[in-house]
């Protein structure tokens, strides 16, 4: 693949099916973002609630700069609507985020400067809360990332650290090793970092907690994983 990309941009990338009652929150906390230099690109799945009417309602009510929604004729599942939301990404740096979840004020800005002072790395994730929707209150911390050099070696034999939604990587990444699996039904966020380590780019988790990951009822994960 061979893309210009906008020097200091970060694409901030959200597959987004059927989540209503999450896109607006969504979209405010990046809105806060405190990085000045962001693109916001969702790809609506073909969602049958009024996903993309709350978007559209939320951009002429903000009017952010930089702001892109492609709805999909049909649905393509999540690792077919993420990887064409990466295709449009432009941006120098490429971040992820679900629809239903939200981000630190600073989390963009403190990705991009780590990425900065440490161009050996090309990926870098974070820490997060966990809380209900029920109680926004009660948040849970994660407790299966791992950082520094136990990262590659947990995936060298198969094991999962560092959260997909969280990432920030090099747009440089993507043009090399392009997008998502979607052979992989469930486990493609694991395949697609797994990939990156096993194609020798360093990764690495911030300790900070800059995501905030909404557990409720219709989320895609509970699809796959029982609590």
């Amino acid at each position: 693949m061979s893309l210009a990309r906008i020097d200091q941009l970060v694409s901030i990338v959200i597959p987004c099916f059927n989540t209503e009652s999450y896109i607006e929150d969504c979209l405010d906390h990046l809105y806060e973002q405190t990085y000045p230099n962001i693109e916001i690109i969702i790809v609506d799945d073909a969602s049958t609630d009024r996903s993309a009417d709350r978007t559209l309602l939320w951009q002429a009510r903000r009017r952010f700069p930089r702001f892109t929604l492609l709805q999909l004729p049909r649905n393509v599942g999540f690792s077919g609507s993420l990887t064409t939301g990466l295709f449009m990404a432009s941006g120098e740096y490429i971040a992820i985020h679900d629809a239903d979840d939200y981000s630190h004020p600073d989390r963009i800005s403190k990705q991009v400067e780590f990425l900065m002072n440490h161009p050996q790395i090309s990926l870098v994730g974070t820490n997060y809360m966990a809380f209900e929707e029920s109680d926004m209150l009660k948040q849970t911390p994660s407790n299966w990332l791992s950082y520094g050099e136990d990262i590659p070696k947990r995936y060298a034999i198969g094991e999962h650290c560092v959260s997909h939604p969280t990432i920030l990587f090099r747009g440089s990444v993507f043009d090399r090793l392009g997008g998502l699996s979607r052979n992989m039904n469930g486990a493609e966020d694991y395949e697609f970092i797994a990939k990156c380590v096993s194609h020798g780019i360093r990764v690495e988790n911030l300790r900070e907690t800059l995501y905030y990951y909404r557990s409720h009822p219709a989320q895609r994960s509970r699809e796959f994983y029982s609590e």
